[in-house]
């Protein structure tokens, strides 16, 4: 493909400003997205100029989406791929949690990201795929140890989502990435994480390039390997 283009939801910081970099690196234009303005960003584009479009979006917006899917339209998006998380603390159990931050985290980590999935998926071709940033926290089968009660349960949803949406009759063409990028040392994944953005993110990008226009859902880890759901 020549040029191809990205569509990345969640590009401000950590590791969706690294997928920005990542993907500009290999010579595609992309699209990113900030619910509010971000310097690091901003100073990307600076670099990248028009190959580096940048949107404000809240995921969490009905009418934000639409209105740019509605910008977008008539573009092929060659890879959709969105970046969104949020988490509570890791002891806070679920009789500690109150309603709203349950809710906030699992509005956040699933139904944001497949409402956009919802919205930008007819413009992404067969040839293409759509991803999602996941965790291997949100593996049902590989929680042996607790811990994170509320955001395991919110990255668990997703997965199942996509896997909802991958089988649906009009998606069964479509290629579905649902990828745990490792433990990262961002201000999410904290300083004493097992691994860099450097370290992670060219292995992501990777994974995501191999599987385009591979139909099916696949959980995968940032080496590529099959995850169990």
């Amino acid at each position: 493909m020549s040029e191809p283009l990205l569509l990345l939801i969640g590009a401000s910081r950590g590791l969706g400003l690294a997928l920005a970099q990542e993907f500009l690196a290999r010579g595609w234009r992309v699209i990113a997205t900030e619910r509010k303005r971000s310097e690091a960003l901003h100073k990307l584009k600076d670099f990248a100029r028009e190959r580096l479009e940048i949107e404000t979006l809240d995921i969490l917006d009905e009418a934000a989406i639409a209105a740019l899917r509605a910008k977008l339209e008539g573009r092929r998006i060659d890879l959709l791929f969105v970046n969104s998380g949020v988490a509570n603390g890791a002891g806070e159990t679920l009789g500690a949690v109150s309603a709203a931050e349950f809710q906030r985290v699992l509005a956040t980590n699933a139904l944001g990201p497949m409402r956009v999935i919802d919205a930008f998926v007819g413009l992404v071709p067969s040839e293409g795929a759509i991803g999602v940033m996941s965790s291997g926290l949100g593996s049902v089968a590989n929680n042996t140890t607790g811990g994170w009660e509320v955001y395991r349960a919110s990255k668990a949803a997703l997965n199942t989502l996509v896997r909802s949406y991958a089988a649906r009759p009009a998606s069964r063409g479509q290629s579905f990435v649902v990828i745990a990028p490792g433990w990262v040392r961002t201000d999410m994944g904290g300083p004493n994480a097992s691994l860099s953005i450097d370290q992670s993110i060219p292995r992501v990008a990777d994974v995501l390039t191999a599987h385009l226009g591979k139909p099916g859902a696949r959980f995968l880890n940032y080496l590529g390997e099959t995850l169990p759901w």
